[in-house]
């Protein structure tokens, strides 16, 4: 999925100073990513594969590592905003383009409900009495405000936020290795599973859902005005986020596992807790539930704000009804009609499923990475000379496309029709726009969303 992205004026080089090296950037990329996003889908993915999160994990990374490097490939040669969205607009023209962007506008509007989700499962555990939807509801509406009064010191949090996720895996590690210490352990049955989902494609189906884990592995390149000699560190950086990532997804899976071997939860998708429970009892329990809720609340902040500022964009193109969306508040200078829809449709976390909602970003950000991937080869294989490389022009991002297309098709078919269905809804809605696709659509801004 393509990350929130900010641009600079021209002469941007002037004002911004080239400070970042490579370390930083990959720093910067992993806290994106939110370490602990790994338990957000646990339980789904270990009961799907039968006990091998940790092998699904590394199909999907083997997948990422090729389309991090087709992200690598465009944003050396194009570095502008909008990532997936724009890479499409430059290599097939708006009109794709537009149909790149509305996919990926799915995965925005669903990455504030999974977090609103999240925080009512796993504060319901803690508060037992409270029941899910009133978290819920109460956590929609304090982002809801925060975002439209625009309050930006909620910001600074962030760094607090990630520094507690960063201590709480460090004794997650050490309390699991103490666990397994106390008795005799099968170090393959993260890989090889309990038996009871035989076979490969249980295995591609969970790899699938985990393409959520690695949203935001090219944030990097919001930082190419500010690293010192960025079209070779930003790169660089974008392929070592998602290897680091990968490793650690991969790691906390793979100790979940051995502390907890099988498939089977009391609840699936709050199973994170009962490993913490085994790992470290109560404490744990608890460390983990605030971090989680902690980080769940900052990702609704940030991903309703970014998804608010695209359907203004969208609005004030007159892609959307300019009247309604193309506004911004006289008061707080934030798009409040943009809020409030995007705060309606989360009201869809109180009857989906998180198994379902997973899913569905994930077939967001799948479509995403394909489009990159042939964003590459349309871009880079006419060249000719040093400007064409066969290897890394043609088959990398075959093979990428290849491995992300194969993960799309192992979704459930639910999601599938749920997806393909909001896509066709945006080929009928182009259609409109285009006057039965006889001119071009508008460009939108999608860099709005930074």
């Amino acid at each position: 999925m393509s990350s929130n992205h900010h641009t600079t004026p021209a002469g941007g080089d002037e004002q911004l100073r080239r400070v970042l090296g490579l370390p930083a950037l990959v720093f910067f990329g992993l806290v994106y990513m939110v370490p602990l996003t790994i338990f957000t889908t646990y339980g789904i993915v270990t009961e799907t594969t039968g006990g091998r999160t940790a092998g699904a994990y590394l199909v999907t990374l083997a997948a990422m590592l090729f389309t991090a490097a087709s992200y690598s490939i465009m944003v050396k040669r194009f570095p502008v905003a909008g990532s997936a969205y724009s890479y499409t607009n430059i290599a097939f023209g708006s009109n794709v383009g537009f149909l790149a962007g509305w996919s990926l506008l799915l995965d925005y509007l669903f990455l504030p409900m999974i977090n609103y989700l999240l925080i009512g499962l796993f504060l319901n555990i803690a508060f037992p009495a409270v029941p899910t939807w009133v978290f819920v509801i109460g956590s929609i509406a304090l982002v809801t405000l925060l975002n439209v009064m625009g309050i930006r010191s909620v910001a600074k949090a962030s760094n607090l936020i990630v520094g507690a996720q960063v201590v709480f895996i460090g004794v997650f590690v050490a309390l699991s290795c103490n666990s397994l210490s106390n008795g005799p352990v099968d170090w393959l049955s993260p890989l090889l599973g309990d038996g009871s989902k035989p076979g490969f494609d249980p295995l591609m189906a969970g790899a699938a859902v985990l393409c959520l884990s690695f949203l935001g592995f090219d944030a990097v390149s919001t930082l190419a005005e500010e690293t010192r000699d960025a079209r070779r560190n930003v790169p660089r950086a974008i392929m070592l986020t998602t290897l680091a990532a990968g490793a650690l997804f991969t790691l906390l899976a793979y100790l979940s596992q051995l502390v907890i071997p099988g498939s089977h939860f009391e609840n699936t998708d709050t199973a994170a807790n009962e490993v913490m429970l085994k790992i470290g009892g109560q404490f744990l329990a608890n460390f983990f539930t605030a971090t989680f809720v902690a980080g769940s609340l900052g990702s609704a902040l940030a991903s309703q704000a970014a998804v608010s500022r695209i359907i203004y964009s969208m609005g004030r193109d007159k892609l959307l009804p300019q009247r309604v969306f193309g506004s911004l508040s006289p008061r707080f200078g934030t798009p409040i009609n943009a809020t409030l829809l995007v705060s309606l449709v989360s009201l869809i976390a109180l009857v989906i499923d998180l198994g379902t909602l997973a899913s569905l970003i994930s077939f967001g950000a799948l479509a995403a990475f394909s489009a990159v991937n042939m964003a590459v080869l349309r871009t880079h294989l006419p060249g000719k000379g040093q400007e064409r490389n066969v290897l890394l022009h043609g088959v990398v991002p075959l093979v990428g496309l290849g491995l992300t297309l194969w993960l799309w098709t192992s979704l459930s078919s639910l999601t599938l029709s749920i997806g393909l269905s909001w896509f066709g809804v945006g080929v009928l809605y182009l259609l409109v726009l285009t006057g039965g696709f006889r001119r071009n659509v508008k460009v939108a801004d999608f860099s709005e969303a930074g």
